[in-house]
């Protein structure tokens, strides 16, 4: 499996992981319950929106490989895909997080995490373009730090949704199970690296696309087992 290929799969996996973390808002107060549902299904839109837009950046790839489109009318399209994700990044600023409760950090992680694989396409593009391999190594590295954003976004989504997910109108808000949280991290990045042990080589490479495949099955299995459990 193409590496590309992956990378917009895992990219998918994460909007679905986010989508269902929203969908499961439950505030007993009906204003904040209202800002709440509203704010969640802005946030998800967003989330969305950047993966189908991901999905096409890729796709276009695979259609100049196959000889569908040339390179120049797969640079025009590149030059589109930027202006679109600028725009879809600009909505992070008209969200409005219910106050007081944690989700203006998942926010601020998630918009990074969309700034960071801007960044990375934008270095893609220039690679595409000139064929610098350094730009496709920035590429690649850059694409690891927004997954990781997208990532630390969904854990800070969950910590402030386990502290209000109990609340009680007579009450207090119970504070985010952080413990908890870490403990699930911990776990999943130790079946990422019985995932790595298994099928990667001594050069942290494949010796077959089978073997690669694999892989990302592993790696798929852990990470949805770790938005699964987080609280």
């Amino acid at each position: 499996m193409k590496k590309k290929k992956i990378q917009n799969i895992i990219i998918g996996i994460v909007a679905v992981g986010i989508i269902g973390a929203i969908a499961g808002y439950n505030y007993s107060v009906d204003q904040t319950k209202q800002q709440g549902l509203q704010f969640g299904k802005e946030l998800e839109q967003i989330q969305v929106e950047v993966a189908e837009l991901q999905s096409k950046f890729y796709s276009e790839k695979i259609k100049l490989e196959e000889g569908d489109i040339t390179k120049q009318e797969l640079l025009g399209f590149y030059e589109n895909h930027l202006n679109e994700f600028n725009e879809i990044i600009s909505k992070y600023e008209k969200l409005s997080p219910p106050k007081g409760f944690g989700f203006e950090s998942s926010v601020d992680l998630l918009k990074l995490s969309s700034e960071t694989q801007l960044q990375s396409d934008s270095q893609y593009i220039e690679w595409m373009n000139t064929g610098d391999e350094s730009a496709k190594v920035r590429s690649d590295t850059l694409f690891q730090e927004a997954f990781d954003f997208e990532l630390q976004g969904l854990v800070e989504y969950f910590s402030a949704k386990t502290g209000v997910k109990k609340y009680d109108e007579e009450g207090e808000f119970e504070a985010p199970q952080s413990g908890l949280t870490q403990k699930v991290i911990q776990v999943s990045e130790n079946m990422l690296e019985k995932c790595d042990k298994k099928f990667k080589n001594e050069s942290r490479g494949f010796d077959s696309d089978q073997i690669e495949t694999e892989w990302f099955n592993c790696v798929n299995e852990a990470k949805k087992w770790k938005i699964d459990h987080l609280p």
